[in-house]
């Protein structure tokens, strides 16, 4: 079987060595033009580019696949992809975390079939993993499912569920859904072959989106309970990193865990080896991981010997 495959960031790059591994032939690879990144802003190949190169696989980087985009040089870009997918023998494209939509002209080429983290119809959208933890979901999953216009809306070939633990972040979450997609896609494809996959509708209730993760949601706010907020750092752990205000510094909190204790939301009950415990709308926090501008990741011992939280709140 024949493989064109789409997709951007490692969720999708671990999913295409995956393919590989298995044997399936990819002709061709889609993925998101290069982009600025690191401390120099240098242009930097995606993920999925990085393994496609390193195969000998043609990788096209369009714009957009919209060829009646307003802007001409993406319709140029789109009609000239859409020209070289025509062109190429496959037999199905896969799809997983690529960041462009795919349109009906392209959908209708060849059979799409995407990678979805998360237990659908619950959480669909861009940012599934980050809010099921925000959220307090007690397990996510993977589906594999045909492709249509609608935002992750087509039928279900495959699922599976895993547990999200009490210590779970995005980071390591991430990690264990992109390790079964890759397992899963190579089922699914399999089971294509032998003519043994079969489609089932989503259900008509318990959708939800997960809208994308915005840097202004990083700001913890401390009239929230405690559990919530050990959520939202669990939840935005690496991306984009939870984010408190302590006197003129901006801090960041990459772990922190409910605490007993009371006081005016944002007080500082406790700093010590032990963490930075914060008065709550109800509850507190215990920070134990932190980072101050311009400085590493740091457990609270270790933070401390650099920072003082006297006589300071967090906001």
């Amino acid at each position: 079987m024949k493989v064109v495959f789409a997709g951007t960031p490692e969720f999708a790059a671990v999913a295409l060595r995956a393919l590989i591994e298995a044997g399936f032939e990819v002709p061709l690879v889609l993925t998101q033009p290069d982009r600025p990144a690191g401390r120099g802003m240098q242009l930097q190949a995606s993920a999925v580019k990085q393994v496609a190169l390193a195969h000998g696989i043609e990788v096209l980087q369009p714009l957009s696949l919209r060829m009646d985009a307003k802007d001409p040089q993406r319709a140029l870009e789109a009609s000239a992809a859409h020209e070289r997918l025509v062109s190429t023998d496959y037999d199905v494209m896969v799809v997983a975390a690529y960041g462009l939509i795919l349109p009906r002209s392209t959908l209708d080429i060849k059979p799409c079939i995407n990678i979805h983290g998360s237990i659908l119809p619950r959480w669909r959208g861009a940012a599934p993993i980050h809010r099921a933890i925000e959220a307090g979901d007690s397990e996510t999953g993977v589906t594999i499912m045909e492709m249509e216009e609608g935002l992750d809306t087509g039928p279900m070939l495959l699922m599976e569920r895993i547990a999200i633990t009490d210590t779970d972040t995005t980071g390591s979450l991430h990690d264990k859904l992109a390790a079964l997609g890759g397992r899963m896609i190579v089922e699914a494809l399999r089971k294509m072959e032998a003519g043994d996959l079969q489609a089932e509708p989503q259900p008509e209730t318990g959708v939800t989106y997960a809208a994308k993760i915005s840097k202004d949601e990083a700001k913890l706010d401390f009239a929230l309970p405690a559990d919530m907020l050990a959520r939202k750092v669990r939840a935005f752990n690496p991306f984009p990193g939870a984010q408190a205000q302590a006197g003129a510094s901006t801090i960041k909190i990459w772990n922190a865990q409910p605490a007993g204790g009371s006081g005016a939301p944002g007080t500082v009950l406790a700093a010590d080896a032990n963490g930075i415990v914060v008065a709550c709308g109800e509850g507190a926090l215990r920070l134990t991981e932190l980072q101050k501008p311009g400085g590493k990741r740091l457990p609270a011992a270790e933070f401390l010997k650099g920072f003082s939280f006297d006589g300071l709140s967090l906001s």
